[in-house]
């Protein structure tokens, strides 16, 4: 014989079965699901205008070079395409525009060391070029290069970025500092750079602008890295940006070729 449907319960006694489960929770809970205060909240202030019958500066007491945009001479990108570029050309290339920081300037060792550089990437262990990486930093839908190579003697790193235009190499970005890291996170290059005051470090974020078509400095601070015994950085100041700066190879998360 088939078991029978239970019964649905009659409304007053459905109800009633309600009620107590609800009076069981109210004694079981408490003051469960009430609103509790969070303390006092501090008043918003807004910030305080100082000196303002100053004249307004009219323009920038230095020039950064943040959009120091150039095409490399003597290289050409047939069909567009960055990966067909060596960076070790790319690399002798801004040497021999350069003599008087390579030749007897203050990296001639970089020069030196370039003999021992293969092509495509293929770099012996004196080679002072690091491993390029590429990834679409303009938004163009075409992948941009990052290279960095060493400053040589010292501790600098160069760091360059380029995409092509019209078949042409074009540099957007280049920055020169005593490197402790590098990442690509969406559109921006972000260098971290070991600070004078020991338990800090520079983290500075050049994202690519579109009205401008170069990678502009978005974010310059300085961090705690939590080391308090940590040594003072080599080099006294942090050196400016300009169209062929410095800085080591970006994080694993990039996808270099």
């Amino acid at each position: 014989m088939r078991p029978s449907r239970p019964t649905r319960p009659s409304r007053p006694a459905f109800v009633g079965v309600a009620v107590v489960l609800l009076a069981s929770v109210a004694v079981g809970c408490g003051d469960a699901g009430e609103l509790k205060g969070a303390g006092s909240t501090p008043t918003a202030i807004s910030p305080d205008q100082l000196w303002p019958d100053l004249t307004p500066a009219a323009s920038p007491a230095f020039d950064i070079g943040e959009v120091d945009t150039q095409v490399v001479k003597g290289i050409t990108v047939p069909g567009g395409d960055i990966h067909t570029v060596d960076p070790v050309t790319v690399v002798r290339r801004e040497i021999a525009e350069s003599p008087g920081d390579y030749t007897e300037g203050a990296y001639d060792e970089t020069a030196r060391r370039m003999a021992d550089c293969g092509r495509s990437g293929v770099q012996g262990l004196r080679c002072p070029v690091l491993k390029a990486y590429y990834r679409d930093l303009t938004g163009d839908g075409h992948d941009d290069m990052t290279l960095g190579f060493r400053q040589l003697p010292g501790n600098l790193t160069a760091v360059r970025v380029y995409t092509v235009r019209k078949n042409r190499l074009v540099q957007i970005m280049g920055y020169e500092d005593a490197v402790s890291a590098v990442e690509l996170a969406g559109r921006s290059v972000i260098i971290r750079a070991p600070s004078e005051v020991a338990g800090y470090e520079y983290r500075l974020q050049w994202t690519w602008d579109q009205q401008q078509r170069a990678m502009l400095l978005t974010n310059d601070e300085m961090l705690r890295t939590g080391g308090a015994d940590r040594k003072h950085s080599p080099h006294s100041q942090r050196p400016s940006a300009s169209a062929s700066p410095s800085a080591p190879s970006p994080s694993a998360s990039a996808s270099g070729r």
